[in-house]
């Protein structure tokens, strides 16, 4: 009669396993560790729990029985599983293993940035599934404060919840866009009189128009804002307007129409961040957050 008061424990497994393995209770014992008698105490409570035998005794041999055979099979898959389970757990909790999802701008892939992080990211810790989408930049800050994305890469000045932090891990510049047809497209350096009077498209990340017009003295006449530097650029090539743009898209997004000039007067500071969550439990994360750290610029 099967016993339905107590459940069956891996230590019944591994004395069946064992005593299967050397059909003898005496070595089966010293394998284990234990007695023969605590052995055989074990073997016939896993028994009484399955309401069967497992083994056939005599005095001169031990051999399994069909249910036996059939249970052996059986207990070495779930023991296998169980280890797996095992491996598995401790190797996620070692930020070997798991699912990073990531945010960025679309910048942040011209520069050639995420790409790199992910590269190295991705030879050191090949069993983290990583996801990547392009997102608002404004959008970026909330979705990794909610939980919704474990890393964004943006392009500062970019206001951070409480609990986020960032690091620098690319210095650009910012240069001018215009219509290769427009007279601006003349000149090999835009200066503060040639841009006052100009039309400008503003990218999501504005800080070069604001700079350009402070430096010049002017307000800049602002008449669109398309969101994406495609679409910035793409505005561009229409006519509507020059843009400033960061000098990674002149290096690695060529539209019929559109080239690209130097600014006159000092570098206007362009950066790309890592923004993340400062006290991350996720062990993953917190491997990715280690190698940005690992190359952040001082």
């Amino acid at each position: 009669m099967v016993n339905t008061d107590k459940d069956m424990e891996l230590r019944h497994f591994r004395c069946v396993l064992a005593v299967a393995h050397s059909l003898h209770f005496a070595r089966a014992a010293a394998e284990l560790g234990i007695s023969p008698p605590a052995l055989t105490k074990q073997v016939q409570e896993t028994e009484q729990l399955l309401g069967t035998r497992l083994f056939q005794r005599s005095k001169r041999a031990v051999s399994l029985t069909a249910a036996g055979e059939l249970f052996v099979i059986e207990a070495t898959r779930a023991l296998a599983q169980l280890a797996q389970a095992q491996d598995v757990a401790r190797r996620a909790g070692r930020g070997e293993l798991g699912r990073l999802e990531i945010g960025y701008v679309a910048s942040a892939a011209y520069s050639g940035v995420l790409q790199d992080q992910f590269a190295r990211f991705r030879a050191s810790h090949p069993g983290i599934h990583i996801g990547a989408r392009e997102y608002a930049m404004d959008a970026l800050p909330g979705l990794l404060d909610q939980g919704r994305v474990d890393l964004a890469f943006v392009r500062p000045p970019l206001h951070l919840p409480d609990g986020l932090d960032s690091v620098v891990l690319l210095r650009d510049r910012f240069v001018l866009a215009v219509q290769a047809d427009s007279p601006l497209a003349l000149q090999q350096i835009a200066g503060p009189a040639a841009l006052a009077q100009q039309a400008f498209i503003v990218p999501e990340q504005e800080l070069g128009t604001l700079e350009v017009s402070r430096r010049g003295g002017f307000a800049a006449q602002v008449v669109s804002r398309p969101g994406s530097l495609v679409a910035v650029l793409t505005e561009v090539s229409l006519g509507v307007g020059c843009a400033i743009v960061p000098h990674s898209v002149m290096a690695s997004v060529q539209l019929p129409g559109v080239v690209f000039r130097e600014l006159q007067g000092p570098q206007i500071s362009s950066e790309i961040a890592a923004a993340f969550r400062r006290h991350e439990q996720a062990p993953a994360a917190r491997a990715f957050i280690a190698q940005l750290r690992a190359v952040a610029l001082a």
